[in-house]
């Protein structure tokens, strides 16, 4: 049964107006849910009771990924100009993001979804085609849900850790600007070459000491690259 949800105004730099409607769980997403890996469980259980307590904003800009979100402490401060929420859970890959869209992403009514995810999909062996056939996926459940939503990509980033898979990293972004390119609603948001050095190497100065992460500097980094292409 699908509850259709009214329309909202969401006043941001372009002052855009969004329709949003929002799907109720089906037996096949329970099921599915109920499947989630249970190292995660305790982490979505507390988003889910933190909503019960104080509902997260309509219309907001919601970020959601794997630990390069989830550690990004700075979020609200970097992007006080707008309505965000943090969505990241460390490890996920796309695939774990789709899993959890109706328990994380779509009851918060976004006007916009920020993922960044892949980097662990790579790591984990999946090829760049998968990558790109998951992001796919994870695109047509939110627009099955919210039509209107807009999707914003961040490429997927070179970090000295996982230098040995640079090329599927490569591929993998070229493969997901391909789909972005293809539909006005999604953005496709370059990172990759900015984090590079005049060598074509990562510049360690944006990284923590487990040359994965990022520090403050390369936070800094995200927010003015992501934040003009916000208002588009």
């Amino acid at each position: 049964m699908i509850k259709r949800i009214a329309t909202r105004t969401f006043c941001a730099a372009a002052a855009i107006g969004w329709s949003l409607s929002a799907g109720l769980s089906t037996p096949a997403v329970r099921a599915q849910t109920n499947s989630f890996p249970t190292k995660w469980e305790a982490e979505i259980g507390a988003f889910e009771a933190a909503d019960r307590t104080n509902p997260p904003p309509h219309n907001a800009i919601v970020f959601a990924g794997s630990s390069s979100i989830r550690l990004w402490k700075t979020l609200a401060q970097d992007f006080a100009e707008c309505k965000v929420i943090n969505r990241g859970f460390g490890g996920s890959q796309i695939a774990d993001c789709v899993t959890v869209m109706d328990r994380l992403i779509l009851p918060c009514h976004p006007r916009l979804v920020v993922l960044y995810a892949g980097d662990n999909d790579i790591a984990a062996g999946k090829p760049p085609d998968q990558v790109a056939a998951d992001f796919k996926t994870f695109v047509r459940k939110i627009q099955a849900a919210s039509p209107r939503t807009r999707i914003a990509f961040i490429s997927i980033k070179p970090s000295p850790a996982r230098w040995q898979f640079i090329e599927r990293i490569k591929t993998a972004n070229q493969r997901i600007e391909a789909v972005c390119g293809q539909d006005e609603r999604l953005i496709f948001i370059d990172v990759f070459n900015p984090m590079l050095r005049g060598d074509g190497k990562p510049r360690a100065e944006l990284f923590l000491e487990d040359k994965l992460h990022l520090n403050p500097a390369g936070y800094a980094l995200w927010t003015e690259l992501i934040k003009p292409r916000l208002k588009e």
